[in-house]
């Protein structure tokens, strides 16, 4: 039988957004296939935005929530398993729904899901900007 989580996920985050509310997403960060922006975790966790137009291309299917979002101005994909949401819930008054945590399991295939290839995950460099011309 299918886990009830992502029907949820995707529930909560349509009656929060139904309500003009600000969906929040609380990922654990520590959990071995998540892929977010490390600078910006704390305690383990991290919690994101995921209002339309605050993030691109979000896909909440049965297995993983994905999106792109800006961090400091930097385009970065975002890729959590559904087992590493702890909580989906209205920044405004909090009201949505906590998750235990879980271990991941495998889907019907036999297979976990992974995640993307990794690209530079590392924080901006700063410094002075650096351009190349190219012909």
């Amino acid at each position: 039988m299918t886990s009830t989580k992502p029907y949820l996920v995707r529930a909560f985050n349509e009656w929060i957004l139904d309500n003009q509310l600000t969906p929040y997403l609380l990922i654990n960060a520590e959990h071995p296939k998540v892929f977010v922006p490390k600078e910006y975790v704390q305690d383990g966790k991290i919690v994101f935005n995921i209002t339309p137009g605050i993030v691109s291309t979000l896909s909440i299917t049965n297995e993983v929530i994905e999106f792109d979002a800006r961090f400091s101005g930097k385009q970065r994909h975002v890729y959590a398993p559904m087992s590493a949401v702890l909580a989906i819930y209205a920044k405004e008054n909090g009201r949505g729904m906590v998750f235990e945590p879980e271990e991941e399991t495998e889907d019907e295939t036999g297979s976990t899901t992974s995640p993307p290839p990794t690209s530079d995950d590392s924080p901006p460099k700063k410094g002075k900007p650096s351009l190349k011309v190219i012909k």
